[in-house]
């Protein structure tokens, strides 16, 4: 568990709010619609559906999810920054939720002051996993096979501009190495090329890939957590190979921006304890999560920080969404 996450948990018990199920006058007067931007059975449809449920109790009304795939994430989260029926919140993950106006300056709405941050849900590390025909088995040896290979290695990922594309595209900028991307729709399709062999390497979270790290058909090479995963014990960090500071792709929970202080401070606190319930950290846990449960200015500040982070990197290697 993390101090941050520690330090949440233990605050919990003095939140003075409603008890659970105890309906309170005013908002919500009606149904909410909680908006997905990815398909059902997804990774974040299951953390929507993590909070979803509680949130029916605590705030006495249905909170129904509302799955809008495509583009990447962009169109669901559109859908959210631009509902207007005071009813409507919804979960994205980083990508849409930070950097992608700084990848596509036409998208339809900036996610740095269309959306209102109500609470960072759950985190992954990503997993940087090859083929077992790649001859390495730490990233060093990885980088030194690709430049002994130049134009020879093809890596995947769901997009350009999505975090395991960027965690390949910075080490390949970093290290001068030759490689192709090969962008996929989905993080099982890109999985399943791995696999396969049609591609050699891949940054993947680890719910996705870990599953096949452990059948051996594929092999971690480094995991971007900050220190050694509990789901990954054995697989080193980038940060102990020298690659940096760590790296996450998160879900969180959003509403449109302009939405009441009140009414983001009571949905935020509702998720910390929608979260910290054992059945939904054993069903989390279980799908490759670390839980968070933030509240909303420490969502503000991390987004804030990946746009900081990730916005540079895209402007200097010039990567779209087409790339």
């Amino acid at each position: 568990m993390t101090p941050t996450r520690r330090a949440l948990l233990a605050a919990m018990p003095a939140l003075a709010l409603p008890a659970l199920g105890e309906a309170q006058p005013g908002w919500p007067e009606r149904p909410v619609r909680v908006i997905v931007p990815f398909p059902g059975g997804s990774t974040p449809d299951i953390a929507a559906r993590a909070v979803a449920s509680h949130f029916q109790t605590a705030f006495g009304q249905p909170f129904v999810v509302d799955n809008r795939a495509g583009a990447g994430g962009a169109i669901g989260t559109e859908a959210i920054a631009r509902a207007t029926d005071g009813h409507t919140i919804g979960v994205s993950i980083g990508g849409p939720a930070s950097t992608a106006r700084v990848l596509n300056p036409n998208l339809g709405y900036d996610p740095a002051t269309d959306l209102a941050p109500i609470s960072l849900l759950v985190r992954l590390p990503i997993v940087f996993a090859v083929h077992p025909s790649v001859p390495a088995r730490t990233m060093e040896e990885f980088i030194a096979h690709a430049r002994a290979n130049p134009g020879r290695l093809n890596y995947g990922s769901v997009g350009a501009g999505t975090l395991g594309h960027l965690v390949t595209a910075e080490l390949a900028a970093r290290f001068n190495l030759d490689m192709t991307h090969v962008p996929f729709r989905s993080v099982p399709q890109g999985v399943t090329e791995l696999v396969a062999g049609r591609i050699q390497a891949m940054g993947a979270v680890s719910g996705a890939v870990l599953p096949q790290v452990r059948e051996g058909t594929v092999r971690a090479l480094g995991i971007t957590s900050d220190g050694r995963f509990a789901q990954a014990p054995d697989v080193p960090t980038f940060a102990e190979q020298g690659l940096g500071a760590a790296i996450w792709t998160w879900i969180g929970l959003f509403g449109p921006a302009g939405m009441p202080a009140e009414r983001v401070a009571r949905l935020s606190a509702e998720a910390a304890r929608a979260l910290a319930q054992p059945e939904a950290q054993r069903a989390l846990t279980a799908a490759g999560f670390e839980v968070v449960g933030s509240d909303a200015p420490a969502l503000r500040a991390f987004v804030a920080d990946e746009i900081g982070r990730w916005g540079p990197l895209i402007r200097r290697l010039d990567i779209r969404p087409e790339s």
